[in-house]
């Protein structure tokens, strides 16, 4: 390696660091606000159970994945930066911000097929079985959807040509977004700003126990890709959380994604039901 690679490699890691370091301040800001002044209320146990079993899914699964997330990208893009759609691009505003927003899309569409497909949604399900609607919500997701996500990732990286530290920042960008859209708090002017992003109102519906309801908004950082798509929806859900679906801790949360809401249902109804 060069000198100037090597230059060039420190520096785009020094700006990630910089970037997740923000990212953890952001949330910590975030649930601050969201404690003195939430949006919605929930019972106190429901409360502290969302967040205890939200914050071990993100350790343990940044203990598995950080790694494998990190090195995969970095080797993918390594061997395919030279060669996709965005390669021949000078390095430069330009390049971000299309490399950003066609991530962003790719995004859309994994979460719309996570919703669609059957296999996919066993996992991402546990992403919606919280029964609180805070920000540390943005950290509840099974290792196994994880996994999923970075090989699409890759696909990605491979189709655009983008090169490592380009979408590793981006990456953490987003990161500030999930963690904005999925507090607990009220946002002046959102209904204005839901016009261009994701918002805490919008994302909340996403999360509605009626699946009607939450088979929308899918966007993580521009709100356009819904409304071009038709998936937007905007209404106050009743309630947060999958009914027949309970987790009370990150066991439960990890075993969840190998029990479908058939086997449930078939199950329940093999159960005879007491007299009134």
């Amino acid at each position: 390696m060069t000198d100037g690679t090597s230059a060039a490699a420190d520096s785009g890691m020094l700006i990630n660091q910089t970037l997740f370091g923000l990212a953890m301040l952001a949330f910590l800001v975030l649930l601050i606000v969201e404690k003195r002044k939430p949006f919605r209320h929930f019972p106190m146990k429901v409360n502290k159970e969302s967040f205890v079993t939200n914050t071990t899914a993100f350790l343990v699964n940044n203990l598995i994945l950080t790694v494998i997330k990190a090195s995969s990208l970095f080797l993918v893009a390594q061997q395919f930066a030279s060669h996709g759609l965005l390669s021949d691009l000078d390095k430069g505003p330009l390049k971000w911000l299309l490399a950003f927003a066609f991530y962003d899309l790719a995004i859309y569409v994994w979460h719309w097929l996570s919703h669609k497909n059957e296999f996919l949604w066993r996992f991402h399900k546990i992403h919606h079985s919280d029964k609180s609607f805070n920000v540390s919500t943005g950290f509840r997701f099974h290792v196994f959807d994880l996994l999923l996500e970075i090989g699409y990732k890759c696909l990605f990286v491979i189709l655009f040509g983008v090169d490592a530290f380009l979408i590793l920042s981006i990456e953490i960008f987003e990161m500030f977004f999930i963690f904005f859209h999925h507090a607990n708090i009220a946002v002046t002017n959102e209904e204005k700003l839901s016009q261009v992003i994701i918002t805490p109102s919008l994302h909340r519906t996403h999360h509605s126990t009626l699946r009607s309801e939450h088979d929308s908004n899918y966007g993580i950082v521009f709100s356009i890709w819904d409304r071009i798509f038709g998936t937007r929806n905007e209404l106050v859900p009743a309630n947060i959380g999958l009914d027949i679906i309970e987790a009370e801790n990150f066991i439960q949360l990890f075993s969840l994604a190998f029990i479908t809401e058939r086997k449930i249902l078939k199950l329940l109804g093999w159960i005879p039901k007491g007299k009134k």
